[in-house]
């Protein structure tokens, strides 16, 4: 088999995920340890056995809706590279503009102290911490098998951040910050049924926000007064449709600046709150 037999074979066997092409020349890729851009410069170089067998074996797990991060076993975000897995939500583009929003806030303060809660795969602290050198960042979350994985990823990256196993904030008990940053869980209990196949292989605890998906926001609101310097922020990714009730929900805990941020795709998706200027 060739490379252009392969991506054909692999087009068609993809052909309903929503980008058979493009997956197919990124599993292809990673089967020959070759850059996708290279593949059409070499359309009639074979495919050793063991290549293969390798391309083939993903194609199976693609078809089967598994998602192409965690077979490549990488997703990249922020310009950094994070290993994911089942373990872990896969990091989206649109959670780059809460590093954005946050790194822009920060920029005046020196070696400001920043908790990322519900880091998952540690993407937003490693972001942080990545951007800034300085920055004492600290992360939570309740899986222990996420935290491993945010581990070795901080570990990859060179990122020194201290993690914490726990629910929320309660790790950091004692603790104050001038910023905090989180991508909680906020979709609908009842919605979760709908998401797309490959969705539904994420972690369930990563997704699942309540009957409202408004459960962790609450949370939020509340404990953030025990963990939030005086004239601190907030910045929380939200959900589609979301903005107003969370807006209202920080706004009823005493937060003020409470104003939300389109993300790179026009949709409302950060919401920023500063707490008792």
């Amino acid at each position: 088999m060739t490379i252009l037999e392969a991506l054909r074979l692999g087009t068609d066997t993809l052909a309903e995920v929503p980008d058979p092409r493009v997956d197919a020349e990124l599993l292809l890729g990673d089967a020959l340890h070759m850059p996708r851009m290279t593949l059409g410069l070499n359309p009639a170089q074979p495919l050793t056995p063991a290549q293969e067998q390798a391309y083939l074996a993903m194609l199976q797990k693609r078809k089967a809706r598994e998602p192409l991060q965690y077979i490549l076993g990488t997703q990249h975000f922020f310009g950094v590279e994070l290993v994911v897995n089942p373990a872990v939500l896969i990091p989206r583009p649109e959670t780059e503009t809460l590093c954005e929003l946050a790194l822009a806030r920060l920029k005046p303060l020196q070696s400001p102290v920043v908790a990322d809660i519900c880091t998952g795969s540690g993407a937003i602290a490693i972001a942080l911490k990545t951007a800034r050198p300085d920055a004492n960042v600290w992360a939570t979350d309740l899986s222990p098998a996420a935290l491993s994985v945010a581990q070795d990823n901080a570990k990859r990256n060179g990122a020194a951040i201290t993690f914490l196993q726990g629910d929320l904030m309660e790790p950091l008990q004692g603790k104050t910050f001038d910023c905090i940053l989180s991508n909680p869980p906020y979709i609908k209990a009842g919605d979760l049924h709908a998401l797309q196949p490959e969705v539904r292989r994420e972690p369930r605890m990563a997704l699942d926000g309540g009957q409202d998906g408004l459960t962790f926001y609450r949370r939020l609101a509340q404990d953030a007064h025990r963990c939030l310097k005086r004239g601190g922020i907030l910045f929380a990714e939200l959900g589609d449709g979301q903005a107003q009730a969370v807006s209202g929900l920080f706004e009823a805990s005493g937060f003020t600046g409470v104003r939300v941020h389109n993300d790179l795709f026009g949709k409302p998706r950060v919401l920023e709150a500063l707490l008792f200027p």
